[in-house]
């Protein structure tokens, strides 16, 4: 399934079966539940997304889930990583999330709609996949773990935005995934109208008023949100387990049989992955299994007890129909005791005997007797995970100190006008540099007293750092809700020419929504010098320069040679001026600590950039208070 944050791009998924007996048979479905080896099942399943983890993590996160009661691993097939140029499919695990950057410059493409050069790049994708999974007897057809697939992901708005074409491009894709063949049920999140046989599910934080579009199919939850995401400058969002689990079992109550926790471990976003703009490299999505991979309580234990209870019902929740107050003639009961009021507790009498519910509770009752469970009653202790220091001595430092792109400089580029950002990066690096130069008459009065220019920058985002002369003048951003920003700020010009470089940020990528692959990033302009003498000087038609990324990036990472960075070295330093000079590096080496506990870096004391061990991207860090938007 897909995630409501950050990478709705995301088009496919599987959901692989932890502890079911693999045998050749087919998965099949009715009005209940799926159908696996001839018998309904209620599953519990948990997204947890491999890029998002080390992989000698991988073994730890699948255990600790199966002890958590799941059934099931849901997990996203990630289109950029493994089809990183056209037609290159690898599975390699290196980290990018959502639709391969490539794809936006296919000449003609409109993202997820009725485009014939999207269908032709997104059916050739998806027909390898496939093929290779079969190729290893993967589905459960073949023996394999694979009980369910996904196709396109949270649909539904952008259909109604695309009307006609939106409606095509959805029945092709139900059309073109069934014709795979892979004899396991194929479903759509999110999208009404999903064509038959595909199965409509639900995602969201409560979904027990859901129901599918045909009474043929099984009511699924394919996204229990746990928490949500973090966004730079935003708050860290919780989700009670009280809540989760009540809405849990108040789905199953009414008649789901499937659920899948997004995100059961939600991990980190590594590099520069993170899915869409200002999400933080943190994903931990307040998880049953936190960020580092430690069991969260009481999250994990409440909803492993509610697991237990809940399958200990299955067989009389799939044979008979829930009725609100009678038992019926039924060889087995159960029952769900509900009080919805949120501030009151309730005294209900059921079956000739009394019983107390909390506030936004329900209690389970496997034999129609004996509560076993009830999910506001949380027991056990709460886990506090504290990152302690380590022994480890970070020693040698260094520093580079970048150079401000000026028009003496090689350029990428040299054309007139502001060109938009990833046009010109293809997403090789977050950075951008715009350069172009103004020439100040010895006449103009605030050269003698008069107070100084202003200029102002508008941006479609992220960051941005103004420098004039070399020097820095100020710098803005914008934030997930709004990314457009204004810089502004008084400027010192001198007579003759003066140089103007703007170092713009992009932090993610657009990710959803209608035409996303039409959104612009970067400094677009208007770009105004304001308070001279002829009033205002519109630059944005200047000649411009452009520089892709910074000299650092090329060291750090090896994507360059030394050769190509002329007068480049790293100088002897220490940590204790790092404020005084804008775009520096920093470099230490160090002993890694013995163990296999998970490690964190702290960098609390630093304020905005990217953290690289032995030349791979750990992710993005911004620490300090966002750039005040100076418009």
């Amino acid at each position: 399934m897909a995630a409501s944050s950050g990478s709705k791009s995301i088009f496919m998924s599987i959901v692989l079966s932890l502890c079911l007996h693999l045998t050749l048979s087919s998965v099949t479905y009715d009005n209940k539940a799926l159908i696996i080896n001839g018998q309904r099942r209620i599953l519990f399943s948990g997204s947890i997304h491999y890029p998002r983890s080390s992989h000698e993590m991988w073994e730890g996160l699948i255990q600790k889930a199966k002890d958590g009661g799941l059934d099931v691993i849901d997990t996203y097939v990630f289109w950029n990583v493994h089809e990183p140029s056209p037609g290159n499919v690898l599975f390699s695990l290196k980290l990018s999330f959502g639709f391969p950057v490539w794809l936006k410059f296919v000449q003609g493409i409109s993202f997820r709609t009725d485009n014939k050069p999207f269908k032709h790049a997104m059916q050739n994708f998806t027909q390898k996949i496939v093929l290779m999974m079969k190729d290893e007897k993967l589905f459960k057809s073949q023996g394999g773990p694979i009980i369910l697939s996904q196709i396109e992901n949270e649909y539904e708005p952008e259909r109604e935005e695309f009307g006609s074409a939106g409606e095509a491009y959805i029945k092709w894709a139900a059309e073109m995934a069934v014709e795979l063949n892979t004899e396991v049920p194929w479903v759509m999140c999110k999208e009404e109208d999903a064509p038959d046989p595909v199965i409509n599910t639900c995602n969201g934080f409560y979904c027990h008023s859901f129901s599918p579009n045909k009474p043929s199919k099984p009511k699924m939850w394919t996204e229990a949100w746990t928490g949500w995401f973090s966004d730079f400058g935003g708050q860290n969002y919780q989700r009670p387990v009280e809540d989760l689990a009540f809405a849990v079992a108040r789905f199953i109550q009414k008649g789901g049989s499937f659920v899948n926790y997004y995100m059961y471990h939600g991990g980190t976003n590594f590099g520069r992955t993170a899915g869409g703009p200002f999400i933080t490299t943190s994903y931990d999505y307040d998880a049953p299994i936190d960020e580092y991979g430690l069991i969260r309580e009481p999250k994990y234990g409440h909803l492993k007890k509610l697991h237990k209870a809940i399958k200990l019902c299955e067989n009389a929740l799939l044979t008979a129909n829930s009725t609100v107050t009678s038992l019926g003639n039924y060889e087995e009961c159960a029952a769900f005791l509900s009080n919805y009021h949120t501030e009151s507790a309730a005294r209900v009498t059921f079956n000739n005997k009394q019983y107390n519910l909390p506030p936004w509770s329900i209690s389970i009752l496997p034999d129609c007797k004996n509560i076993i469970f009830n999910t506001a009653n949380v027991t056990g202790q709460r886990s506090h995970v504290q990152m302690l220091p380590t022994n480890v001595t970070f020693h040698s430092w260094e520093t580079f100190n970048e150079d401000v792109f000026s028009l003496e400089d090689d350029s990428t580029i040299t054309t007139v006008g502001l060109l938009e950002q990833l046009n010109v990066t293809r997403d090789t690096s977050d950075y951008l540099w715009y350069s172009t130069s103004v020439n100040i008459s010895s006449s103009d009065s605030f050269l003698h007293g008069g107070e100084r220019p202003t200029l102002s920058v508008q941006s479609r985002g992220h960051a941005l750092h103004v420098f004039v002369n070399g020097q820095l003048t100020g710098s803005a951003s914008g934030t997930r809700t709004y990314k457009r920003f204004t810089f502004r700020g008084n400027v010192n010009l001198h007579a003759g020419v003066n140089t103007i470089s703007l170092l713009s940020i992009a932090v993610g990528l657009p990710n959803n929504g209608p035409h996303f692959e039409s959104y612009k990033t970067g400094v677009l302009g208007p770009v105004v010098l304001h308070g001279i003498d002829e009033g205002k000087r519109d630059l944005s038609w200047h000649k411009w320069s452009y520089k892709i990324g910074l000299q650092g990036e090329a060291m750090v990472t090896g994507l360059g040679s030394q050769s190509s960075i002329p007068f480049v070295s790293w100088v002897p330093s220490s940590l204790e001026h790092k404020k005084q000079q804008p775009l520096t590096w920093y470099k230490a080496y160090f002993d890694a600590p013995e163990g296999d506990e998970p490690l964190a870096m702290d960098m609390s004391s630093m304020n905005k950039g990217q953290v690289l061990i032995n030349g791979q991207n750990i992710g993005r860090y911004w620490t300090g208070t966002m750039f005040p938007d100076l418009g």
